[in-house]
């Protein structure tokens, strides 16, 4: 369970400690901090306040697939509402992480941190990446669950702090897994492709669940909850407070994800564009930070194994006025890569542009 060596500072220490300036680590470049309410509006689109569609899984399939096809062509990021998923549940899996980050004491969160020198090891953790020493850093403390496929759960490596918490998380992970399938399959069928084209490109799920939560910082102007990237695996299923702070870049422009308790919002990710052959772009976004309030989410990821070639759809290549733009690629080279160079943006899926 506990992890020896030395531990990074928590952010959630450094606000607990009331500095009144963030430590240099955490500043962002000037072209990479927010815009805020204090700033020239430009995380509001031109002519009003826009955000990211909804689509009620409720209708019928002809309508659902449509309106994803084109939420997906358009913006690659979605809310779903009616999705099948209880609405306890998603209360739950949020009450059960504010307790973790904000009841439980910081000796007995330490007992689970996560290995500090490894690229997205389960447990509690501030720095997702393993880059140079002197990239900026998140403003988040995290705590991320290997939740599938079933080898990889071990639910003892998991808090048990409030006590309900790992069959909670155990829960969510089922039924995050399939509503990613039924989201797929609609992805699919809205490109003429089988159902289960996507999925089966993917192949077994490796889901990862991670808490993420954003402590109050003192200079929300300068930082960057989690900095501007789209997800390296297939498809994203996130849930907000209501705080709020995910944003989307659309046409230039970053938009805000408007908090809707019932809703779960969808990303799509690098490997499900170049698996469309950039027909449904993956969601790049990021999350400000608040300067009164914490704010917590929950992600579930669901990507390839590592072993797994990725490469577009051959229905979507087959004819001459549609080539092939992206190469095959290992998804654990992908991943490597990810990691190594550190997100900024899109710039690891562009690289295999042909």
């Amino acid at each position: 369970m506990a992890v020896a060596g030395r531990q990074p500072i928590r952010v959630q220490c450094l606000a607990q400690a009331g500095t009144p300036e963030v430590p240099p680590q955490y500043i962002q470049p000037p072209e990479s901090r927010p815009n805020l309410p204090s700033q020239p509006p430009r995380t509001a689109a031109r002519g009003g306040d826009k955000t990211i569609p909804a689509i009620d899984l409720a209708g019928t399939a002809a309508i659902v697939r449509d309106e994803v096809g084109r939420a997906c062509r358009e913006w690659g990021a979605f809310n779903v509402i009616n999705h099948g998923v209880p609405i306890r549940l998603l209360d739950e899996i949020r009450r059960v992480g504010s307790s973790f980050f904000e009841e439980c004491p910081m000796d007995l969160k330490l007992r689970y941190s996560c290995d500090p020198s490894s690229a997205a090891s389960e447990g509690y953790g501030s720095r997702m990446l393993v880059t140079s020493n002197d990239s900026v850093l998140d403003w988040r403390d995290y705590f991320d669950h290997h939740t599938l496929p079933l080898s990889r759960r071990d639910p003892s490596r998991w808090p048990h702090f409030p006590p309900n918490y790992r069959e909670v998380v155990v829960e969510y992970s089922d039924h995050m897994k399939a509503l990613a399938q039924r989201l797929l399959r609609f992805v699919s069928e809205s490109l003429g492709l089988p159902p289960s084209c996507i999925e089966e490109s993917v192949g077994e799920f490796y889901q990862n669940i991670t808490i993420s939560y954003y402590p109050p910082c003192p200079q929300p102007e300068l930082t960057l909850g989690l900095q501007a990237h789209s997800d390296m695996g297939a498809i994203t299923l996130l849930i907000q407070d209501d705080v709020g702070g995910l944003q989307v870049l659309k046409d230039g422009e970053w938009v805000n994800v408007h908090p809707m308790s019932d809703a779960i919002v969808v990303l799509l990710a690098d490997q499900t564009e170049i698996i469309t052959n950039g027909k449904y772009p993956s969601a790049e976004h990021r999350a400000i930070t608040n300067g009164r309030k914490a704010r917590l989410s929950v992600a579930a990821f669901h990507d390839p194994a590592k072993t797994a070639k990725i490469s577009p759809a051959s229905e979507l290549t087959a004819q001459s006025s549609s080539p092939r733009r992206y190469r095959q690629v290992t998804y654990g080279d992908y991943v490597s890569s990810w990691y190594g160079k550190g997100p900024e943006g899109k710039r690891n899926i562009d690289a295999l542009l042909l």
